[in-house]
């Protein structure tokens, strides 16, 4: 049978042990840790930069704030820009003046030349001078258009959602086209593994892994193995759940698969510590009977987040029972 990586076969047991209240012992693989270091990385770290030049007068986000892709945090302002937009306006102004007067003169052209008062000729300008106007309308609110889109092209926008890590400028700073702004992480982190090159024949992409962090078992998995080995160390990214909640370059202690061995595994609550001894009530035929053991270190998997290895002192197809049931 395969080795399953993290327990080849773990308890086979056909209902849980809390149900049944007690638990049979059985012969398992179980996996041989080794405690490595994981430096929480962002998978993609984005910058979010101006799309014009000027001066940054207002900064919506502060490091370590989370931000979502579209989302304005800044803005910048060109003086000229503004300049140009209000000349853009009086050129408007003036152009729908010379077509409210090309149009009077249109519509008294077209009247007189019916009369015979004015020359087809005189017409035409009139009406040439009409369709002039009116393009040249068409032409300045265009321009106002797109220079009023390059205004708001002001705004800075987060590229994608995540956290910000660092923000390089202040408000009031000058910036040109193109500079950054503020750095974004991505929030799906990973967890960067720096493995001692004798293990790495042991790695493979999706063996588990196992993160404890204030007393706690997080299980995990390997994304990733960087074909090169530098210094004598590996590089491996693993997956993990809530690694968002971390700080971006933290360090964690990572439990990884290093091998096999054979052993005995049983859940913690079937462990009785009285006076510094260990205890495991073991089922007889007339009763109990409680029994030292020795309990080794601890081996939880995501089936037995509780599980302890026991060096000495039971059997497979010994039957624990819940500690007091031992006279």
């Amino acid at each position: 049978m395969p080795v399953f990586r993290w327990v080849l076969i773990f308890l086979f047991v056909s209902v849980s042990a809390q149900a049944q209240s007690s638990f049979t012992v059985t012969k398992t693989t179980i996996a041989d840790q080794k405690a490595v270091f994981a430096t929480v990385e962002a998978a993609n770290v984005v910058s979010a930069r101006t799309r014009i030049g000027g001066t940054l007068i207002s900064f919506l986000v502060q490091d370590g704030d989370e931000v979502t892709a579209g989302q304005q945090i800044a803005m910048v302002t060109n003086p000229v820009l503004a300049q140009q937009l209000k000349a853009l306006e009086a050129d408007i102004s003036a152009a729908q003046a010379r077509l409210a007067q090309a149009n009077i003169d249109f519509v008294r052209a077209q009247t007189l030349v019916h009369s015979g008062a004015i020359s087809r000729s005189i017409y035409d300008q009139a009406q040439t001078e009409l369709s002039v106007a009116q393009s040249t309308l068409k032409a300045k609110i265009a321009a106002r258009d797109t220079l009023t889109q390059h205004i708001n092209e002001g705004a800075v926008l987060a590229p994608i959602s995540g956290r910000v890590l660092t923000t390089p400028v202040t408000e009031g700073s000058v910036v040109l086209p193109g500079d950054s702004v503020a750095t974004i992480a991505e929030k799906n982190y990973v967890l960067r593994l720096d493995v001692p090159e004798y293990h790495a024949t042991f790695l493979h992409v999706g063996d588990p892994v196992r993160i404890d962090e204030n007393g706690h078992a997080a299980f995990g998995k390997i994304t990733l193995i960087y074909p090169q080995i530098t210094n004598g160390r590996v590089i491996a990214d693993a997956s993990a759940p809530d690694t968002g909640s971390y700080f971006v370059g933290a360090r964690v202690q990572v439990w990884i698969y290093a091998g096999s061995r054979p052993g005995i595994v049983i859940p913690e609550t079937f462990i009785d510590t009285r006076f510094g001894l260990d205890y495991a009530d073991l089922k007889t035929k007339t009763g109990a009977i409680a029994i030292p053991i020795q309990r080794g270190a601890p081996q939880p998997t995501p089936s037995l987040p509780n599980g302890v290895e026991i060096l000495s002192g039971l059997t497979p197809g010994d039957v624990l029972l819940p500690p007091g049931s031992a006279p």
